[in-house]
Order: C-alpha cells, then structure tokens, then sequence
C-alpha cells in the first residue's frame, strides 16, 4: 500500500476512534446524569452535598496535578 494511502487510512482509524469515544463520553455522562437525578428525586442526595463533593474532588485532583507537574525537589 502506498504511504500517502497509509497515512490517510490511518487518519481515517483516528477520526473513527475519536467518534467511538464522544459517544462514550456521551453515554457515560447521560448515566451518571439520570443516577444523579434519580439519587436527588428519592431525597437519597440533596444537591447541596453533590456539589460540595463536587468541589472536593475537584480540589483534591487539582493538588494532584500540580504536585506532579511541581514535584519538590
């Protein structure tokens, strides 16, 4: 197969990769969105909490990254 006709297939493979994963992404978010509104609905969550722990987990990756893009020497 010729190289230019290689390089397109393989761009072809990463578009289809690329899309595969949006509809992942897309799934994943409409599950945890309806487990969220079901959880809140039954008055097993209250919204405050979910955002509090939202913010928490947030923070805390937030540390994670910086601490390993700034390791102390």
């Amino acid at each position: 197969m010729p190289r230019k006709a290689s390089a397109a297939l393989e761009q072809l493979n990463l578009a289809a990769k690329l899309a595969d994963l949006k509809e992942d992404h897309y799934r994943t978010l409409l599950t945890i969105s309806a487990v969220t509104e079901l959880l809140i609905d039954k008055g097993l969550l209250a919204p405050e909490e979910l955002e509090l722990k939202v913010r928490s987990l947030d923070a805390e990756l937030d540390e994670l990254i910086s601490a390993s893009l700034h390791p102390m020497p």
